[in-house]
């Protein structure tokens, strides 16, 4: 059974982190995602806006890689942070992951006019990279599945 949802690891994420399109919450103009933990697996919401359609009534399938993309990023944030004893919202900067493999399975046509949820599951597979496994439903529907590993990103690397 799933947990009250808590903070957002993406709320922590340095400013020079958070101009992603799918979760940085400094693009004003992106999906700004936020992944947080329901109990023990991780959770993102996002209801599609008018431009995410594919046709009439069904979201386009980059909106779902998106949304799984940055849900296992997120997930593997969480996870770390949680591994070196912090949780989200107690002041200290989460490592920050970038995506080394994105596979997706779409299972059905995802409705346009519904709440997504991508609920996640994580595995640790390397100190330095995380699997996730995530569903995203709309409603009770699984319309897809995915697979992330994450992979951390090194400190030297720097925003231009």
């Amino acid at each position: 059974m799933m947990k009250e949802k808590v903070q957002a690891i993406q709320d922590d994420y340095a400013a020079d982190y958070s101009w992603c399109y799918g979760c940085g919450r400094l693009n004003k103009e992106g999906l700004q995602l936020k992944t947080s933990w329901y109990g023990d697996q991780t959770v993102t919401e996002y209801t599609p806006r008018e431009e995410h359609i594919a046709i009439p009534g069904f979201v386009y399938g980059g909106l779902i890689a998106s949304l799984i993309d940055c849900h296992g990023t997120g997930s593997a944030s969480l996870a770390l942070h949680r591994k070196n004893g912090h949780e989200p919202g107690d002041g200290v900067e989460p490592p920050r992951f970038v995506t080394a493999s994105l596979h997706i399975d779409f299972l059905k046509p995802t409705p346009h006019d519904t709440e997504l949820k991508a609920v996640g599951i994580i595995e640790e597979v390397h100190p330095k990279k995380w699997k996730i496994h995530t569903e995203v439903f709309a409603g009770d529907q699984c319309c897809a599945k995915g697979e992330v590993i994450a992979a951390v990103m090194p400190r030297t690397f720097t925003a231009k």
